[in-house]
């Protein structure tokens, strides 16, 4: 028997409804029960041949942390064969904690760097439940320190989507209470930020494509494991928001994600940061690193150039304005 559309699907797009149509065919089985390993097969991105952001350099890199070696991607953008210094945002991809490699995060990466005249480093972060919190922060931490040395440029935003995002905001939380140096922005994609799952949309759209609530609480729960949350796990559990940098908040209409994320940026823009917040109708959690899959897709890494190109002495003076 064939289930039923779930009503929340009637929202979605032309091009969005069929993707969802698409991985409900090719994933009949939710995430939470096939488990961590057999998910990352499954869902594993393959590396392609032919981008569709072709860039004269990409490099593989190796980051030195407190726990291992990590594998990186760096960007360069067109143009970017200088002496001097760029801009650089840090991306760490998304995948529930659990799943996400730098595959997965490739085409947006490229498609950033090119738009935006930015240097984007990419992580591969370690993954739960294998490596609970705080790993992954750790690991994003770690890298943030060997981009400043590395790259000899303060000019350094970080971003990321999904668990991503959450890296990204604990990120900032945490290199704020140490006095440390913080990142010029935060480019947060729909980023998992509350640990409560009440707000209206983790109802709403309990079935949503891709990311069913179901499954990112149980996702949630990898990462978490047996360690109790605080507000670096959980950014919305921050006393307070103040001081944070300023941020771009990007969310999708349909996604249990969706309430929480626009929640966070309110909270930050009574805080005095400055935050712009973004919803893309008619799409679902995961859209935005589908390059030429969804049209809102383009749309939304626009947002991101725009955000970045915007960002005092952050602009490549290479760019037009």
């Amino acid at each position: 028997m064939t289930k039923p559309v779930p009503p929340s699907w009637g929202l979605l797009d032309a091009d969005a409804l069929l993707v969802a149509q698409a991985i409900a065919e090719a994933l009949p089985t939710p995430v939470r029960e096939l488990g961590a390993v057999a998910a990352r097969e499954l869902l594993a991105s393959a590396p392609s041949d032919r981008p569709l952001t072709p860039l004269d350099r990409v490099e593989e890199v190796t980051v030195p942390t407190r726990s291992r070696q990590l594998r990186a991607r760096r960007y360069h953008p067109p143009g970017a064969r200088t002496a001097s210094p760029l801009p650089t945002l840090l991306y760490l991809h998304g995948g529930g904690f659990v799943l996400g490699t730098l595959d997965g995060a490739d085409e947006v990466c490229r498609a950033i760097a090119a738009r935006s005249g930015w240097q984007v480093a990419s992580l591969e972060y370690r993954l739960a439940p294998e490596h609970p919190y705080p790993a992954a922060l750790e690991d994003s931490l770690d890298t943030l320190a060997w981009l400043r040395d590395s790259a000899h440029s303060d000019v350094i935003a970080v971003g990321g989507d999904s668990a991503g995002g959450n890296l990204a905001a604990a990120l900032c939380l945490q290199l704020r209470d140490r006095g440390l140096p913080l990142p010029v922005s935060q480019v947060l994609v729909y980023p998992a930020v509350d640990d409560r799952f009440s707000a209206p949309s983790w109802t709403q759209f309990a079935d949503a494509p891709l990311l069913t609530a179901a499954d990112a609480r149980w996702c949630w729960e990898q990462y978490i494991g047996h360690h109790c949350v605080d507000q670096y796990a959980a950014p919305m559990k921050a006393a307070s928001l103040r001081g944070l940098p300023p941020a771009l908040i990007l969310t999708a209409e349909v996604d249990p994600l969706r309430d929480d994320a626009e929640a966070y940026a309110e909270r930050l823009r009574r805080s005095g940061v400055p935050t712009t917040s973004i919803r893309h109708s008619g799409v679902f959690h995961g859209f935005f690193t589908e390059v030429g899959v969804f049209a809102k897709t383009d749309a939304a890494i626009d947002d991101v150039v725009r955000h970045l190109r915007g960002i005092d002495g952050g602009r490549d003076p290479r760019l037009p304005s």
